[in-house]
């Protein structure tokens, strides 16, 4: 494997070409996403490449891609739906929850769904309450999708490649806040469902964080560590499922526990982390669990505001000071 410098926006273009080269079932579809490129241009030169019939511009309409892409999978291609911002998939709900998440299971397993939607989240960027949404929590009762949150450009690459070769539906936030962020791909590389990262090892307390939150903890923790607090992060990067056993491993050595979240708390991802240690760790916690999570109101639209909406370097650090001195 070769490792190339990239932009997270680029290795998902990257992944999708590597794809699409190596299996002729695979195809894409989705709002300008052919010869402009895509609105956040992550599939620039997929047009050219691969022409109109493998790179498909739809209509404006969500839920004609999420039917479109069931249809197409149900036949024996493999297709990998974008739809743009991941607020509008409340559109293609009822498809999404009760077509794709569930076709397999009321088929007997008979049929497969191998379904990927490519959607664009999260704040900080000033799109708006109806453009800025971290849409993962919307998915996590809904049996039978995966749901991935890539936070570099490696796991960008690696868990796009993973999510279409999967035969069951997966769901891909790509943080827009994270685009322009420089990494390196390991071309060839793949990144398993459901495994998370331990990103940074330490003793004091744990910390699960995602995307924008995962890069702001990291950050956190290596300034924490000139004062001797040696904090471990650890990426979920899936968060349906969830890789309990990586989390509660350490937990158990550190006895504290942090989760860092960029959504509202209520029937989060963060809070059923929580829920799962404290059934499954309990004995081992030497303090309360912490959610720090984005505030229970739609995100605003003015710069200050939306910066103060998100968990902050400062609350990330007080909440980590805090239960580290418990």
């Amino acid at each position: 494997m070769s490792a190339v410098p990239a932009t997270y926006r680029e290795a998902v273009g990257l992944a999708l070409a590597d794809e699409m080269e190596e299996d002729p079932d695979v195809f894409c579809l989705g709002e300008d996403i052919g010869a402009a490129g895509g609105v956040f241009k992550a599939t620039v030169g997929l047009f050219e490449r691969f022409g109109p019939k493998r790179v498909r511009d739809t209509p404006i309409s969500e839920q004609a891609i999420v039917g479109a892409a069931l249809g197409a999978a149900l036949t024996g291609l493999r297709p990998v739906a974008e739809l743009m911002f991941a607020d509008f998939a409340g559109v293609a709900f009822d498809q999404i929850a009760n077509q794709l998440a569930k076709y397999r299971y009321l088929s007997g397993g008979q049929a497969v769904v191998p379904v990927t939607i490519r959607m664009a989240c999260g704040a900080g960027l000033g799109f708006g309450a109806q453009h800025s949404q971290s849409a993962e929590n919307w998915f996590l009762n809904v049996p039978g999708l995966v749901v991935v949150v890539p936070a570099t450009a490696g796991d960008a690459y690696g868990l796009l490649r993973s999510a279409i070769r999967d035969d069951n539906p997966v769901i891909v936030l790509e943080h827009k806040a994270l685009y322009a962020d420089k990494g390196e791909v390991e071309q060839g590389r793949t990144v398993p469902l459901g495994q998370a990262e331990v990103v940074r090892e330490g003793e004091a307390l744990t910390v699960v964080a995602t995307q924008q939150m995962r890069l702001r903890s990291v950050a956190v923790a290596d300034e924490l560590a000139e004062e001797g607090v040696q904090v471990e992060v650890i990426d979920p990067r899936t968060v349906a499922p969830l890789d309990m056993p990586t989390i509660v491993a350490s937990v158990r050595k550190t006895g504290r526990l942090v989760c860092v979240q960029e959504s509202p708390a209520a029937g989060s991802w963060g809070a059923t982390v929580i829920a799962r240690v404290a059934e499954l760790a309990f004995d081992d916690l030497d303090a309360p669990p912490a959610l720090i999570a984005a505030d229970d109101t739609p995100i605003p639209f003015a710069a200050p505001l939306e910066d103060r909406w998100m968990p902050t370097k400062e609350r990330i650090t007080g909440a980590i000071r805090r239960l580290a001195s418990l």
